[in-house]
């Protein structure tokens, strides 16, 4: 049994053209798609397996879980492992959402006392035997800690492309590239919403049109800002060739972390060409502002001077400046033609890192782009 997502957009929010409801597709780094194909004719050809480099020590207050869903949001299956355990749904933690319209697999941890009932010879199928079928218990561990939102490292996806028609060498030579160069990390369209409401109810909140909302839904607003404007920096960036390229005054990314440096304004040739090798060789990424209370990159708030209010806005809301690298990386990127108009294809990508942003730079895909996000 499913429980449907909560809508996008809190109750009254309108949803009328004129209210500029989500931002235009961006450019592409590698131009106009190869091919189109479906995506997600089956949760079976969407599957994702969280990446967790934190293992459970067997002992504490905090049982850790390990399950695989199908077809179920996140949050609802957070839902009824608090139902199950008997606890409230705020003692249920996870690192990330994962897509609803797929198979996933990730951790969740409870913080209940142990229960020598439930947690003795066969406690994986006893549990089982209370959640819906759709759910599926893989794993389970004591822990003295809680789960914290973020502490996985990523995220391993297979996700095969259905009805592909277009190029294929041309579809090869882009993941060659990618394999190579990376791929422009835009946040995916699920970010904003059904035709983004999400981003329209962040213009509503942030102009104080929108009254009562609560805390998680605020945060989904607020984050569906920052990243439409971190889309447009990105787009412009693709735009004029200069996400590629390394220049004084600007944020590097080390690769892999949230750790940055401003590369200073009086930087010799030498050392920027150093950087710039760096940067060929993934080791460092150029970076855009989430935007906040703060000093953003030179040139960043001139191209966002359209969306001034937004920016004051979320500055008001009381959010820092941050920064997102520019460009990620496909790791263990693999391919494999399958049938006559079949793609499979696995790789791992960096905790908040859209899968859709690497297939949007091969295909013109069509079908759901996944009700959470990663």
């Amino acid at each position: 049994m499913s429980q449907p997502e909560p809508p996008s957009v809190a109750s009254g929010v309108p949803t009328s053209p004129s209210a500029r409801p989500s931002p235009s597709p961006p450019p592409s780094a590698f131009g106009a798609p190869a091919g189109s194909a479906q995506l997600r004719a089956t949760a079976e050809d969407f599957v994702v397996d969280e990446w967790l480099e934190i293992e459970p020590d067997g002992a504490g207050e905090h049982l850790w879980l390990q399950l695989r869903k199908r077809g179920e949001n996140t949050a609802w299956v957070a839902r009824q492992l608090a139902r199950v355990l008997g606890v409230v749904q705020r003692q249920v933690s996870y690192a990330g959402l994962k897509d609803r319209h797929a198979v996933t697999s990730q951790w969740f941890s409870v913080h209940c006392p142990p229960d020598a009932e439930l947690e003795g010879a066969g406690q994986e199928s006893r549990l089982a035997a209370q959640l819906p079928d759709s759910v599926e218990v893989l794993h389970m561990a004591r822990h003295r800690r809680k789960l914290r939102r973020g502490a996985h490292r990523g995220n391993h996806f297979h996700i095969t492309l259905r009805e592909f028609a277009g190029d294929r060498d041309e579809t090869e030579r882009r993941l060659a590239a990618i394999t190579a160069g990376g791929f422009a990390n835009y946040f995916g369209e699920q970010r904003f919403g059904h035709d983004g409401g999400n981003l329209l109810a962040a213009r509503r909140l942030l102009r104080g049109e929108l009254r009562r909302v609560d805390r998680n839904r605020r945060g989904l607003y607020l984050s569906a800002a920052r990243s439409a404007l971190f889309n447009r920096l990105l787009a412009a960036r693709i735009e004029d060739g200069s996400w590629r390229r390394v220049a004084a005054g600007q944020t590097l990314m080390l690769d892999g972390s949230h750790s940055t440096f401003r590369v200073d304004a009086d930087t010799d040739a030498a050392e920027l060409a150093a950087l710039q090798a760096r940067h060929d060789a993934l080791d460092l990424h150029s970076s855009g502002a989430l935007w906040g209370r703060g000093e953003a990159d030179p040139g960043e708030a001139e191209l966002l001077a359209d969306e001034a209010e937004l920016c004051r806005g979320l500055e008001g809301a009381g959010l820092d400046m941050a920064r997102r690298a520019l460009r990620a990386q496909a790791r263990e990127l693999r391919w494999e033609w399958c049938g006559a108009d079949g793609l499979a294809l696995r790789f791992t990508l960096d905790a908040g890192v859209f899968a859709t942003s690497l297939l949007r730079e091969l295909v013109d895909w069509r079908g759901d782009a996944g009700g959470d996000e990663q």
